[in-house]
């Protein structure tokens, strides 16, 4: 049995490197010091571990290395899967190296630093003292050789989970196929985090929950910009090479920054407008007297976030876009528009026998309907549309909403109609 688990968990392995993406430097010092103006001292004396990175080019521990100091860290742990796609010359390790310029695979590798002093003596603590240091004291990195279960390096190995459970903060870009199992640990071990994954985590049932209770949250990266990464050289579709490195970059539109470490942007209030000055301002309604309401859900929709009404104290449906948007304090997040009752937004009607009706006539099964928020018209759409036994009308459905409402004091409620 051990044995099969260990080669199902190597071809995981295996797979997980081929979506690695690596993290330009420029990105993570943004990220990173965004919540250091909400408190510098986030990271102060605290051991960060970045249990998804390469020590070859990892960017995380480049900037970690470099701002030790400043960061006021207690240590910097970093893991790495056994090979590395994309690792090239000017290694810190010789040892990986072999004759004319050639570098042996590399195998997983823990690296370890609780200091980073003045080692070249021209009167600064940098990221070459760092190499330095590591050149000259090799009892600071050590081969990672798994367990019956997983590779060398794997994230779940016993080797690496003894050292998450010696840190305080994990932050990397995990393969974003692994990315539920990744979370998993985190929570069971309690940690605090700053890791990057796919936009689409967000409705995953693993995730959601989480965010639903402020134990997950969007970074301050705006997440609908999408990041640029550096693949590997074999990349057939690229945005751009770096004139500096020679290196592939890819733009990766579903990616965005997850943690549960407090940023100022999160509980910056969003201004909004009443009911009436947004039916009345709001190009999203088009002279509509009222809000539009689900027929399978009992909320109103709010066709962005900008057009969420101050005055109304009843649920409503918002596109996903609010989250980047979410503040704690000013509202709540009920559900998830999915059709199913796990993601605690119940629907309060169930389409019998529905089908799909496209634009040419085409007819189909309409199950699909009953997996989101719909809206009942009287007239015939010109776009698709569906029909069911116990619906007299033509059902239109939205994307999947987030069913929110406002969070206000007692002595503050408030309920537009």
């Amino acid at each position: 049995m051990a044995k099969k688990s260990l080669k199902q968990n190597l071809s995981e392995a295996k797979a997980a490197k081929k979506d690695e993406f690596y993290t330009q430097y420029i990105d993570i010092q943004k990220e990173v010091e965004a919540y250091l103006e909400y408190d510098a001292d986030t990271f102060r004396g605290k051991a960060v571990y970045c249990n998804c990175d390469d020590p070859f080019e990892s960017n995380f521990f480049k900037y970690f290395a470099a701002n030790f100091n400043k960061l006021g860290l207690r240590r910097l742990v970093t893991t790495s899967y056994d090979g590395s796609p994309i690792a090239g010359r000017g290694t810190l390790f010789e040892e990986y190296y072999a004759g004319n310029d050639k570098r042996k695979k590399p195998k997983a590798i823990a690296v370890v630093l609780d200091h980073v002093k003045d080692e070249d003596g021209d009167g600064a603590a940098d990221i070459s003292d760092v190499e330095l240091f590591l050149k000259r004291n090799k009892a600071n990195r050590t081969a990672l050789k798994g367990d019956d279960t997983y590779p060398g390096g794997d994230f779940r190995s016993n080797e690496c989970v003894a050292l998450l459970k010696d840190s305080d903060i994990v932050v990397t870009n995990p393969p974003f196929s692994l990315f539920r199992k990744f979370v998993a640990l985190l929570q069971s071990h309690d940690m605090k985090f700053l890791v990057i994954g796919n936009t689409n985590s967000i409705t995953y049932r693993e995730t959601f929950p989480l965010i639903k209770e402020n134990k997950l949250w969007l970074g301050c990266t705006n997440f609908n910009v999408g990041m640029f990464f550096v693949v590997p050289d074999h990349w057939k579709k690229f945005h751009h090479i770096d004139t500096n490195t020679g290196k592939k970059i890819a733009r990766v539109a579903s990616s965005c920054w997850f943690t549960n470490l407090e940023h100022g942007r999160r509980h910056q209030k969003l201004p909004l407008m009443t009911m009436d000055e947004n039916l009345k301002f709001s190009k999203n309604f088009n002279d509509k007297a009222n809000y539009d309401r689900y027929d399978n859900y009992d909320a109103i929709e709010v066709p962005s976030y900008k057009d969420i009404p101050s005055d109304y104290d009843r649920m409503m449906g918002v596109p996903i876009t609010f989250l980047d948007k979410y503040n704690p304090d000013q509202f709540e997040i009920l559900g998830w528009t999915r059709g199913q009752d796990e993601f605690d937004a119940y629907p309060i009607k169930r389409y019998e026998n529905a089908k799909q009706i496209k634009p040419d006539g085409t007819e189909s099964n309409g199950s699909k309907v009953n997996t989101g928020p719909n809206l009942l018209v009287n007239e015939k759409p010109s776009q698709t549309y569906y029909i069911a036994d116990n619906v007299d009308g033509y059902l239109i459905q939205r994307y999947m909403r987030l069913i929110i409402r406002h969070r206000r004091p007692q002595s503050d409620k408030r309920t537009k109609k």
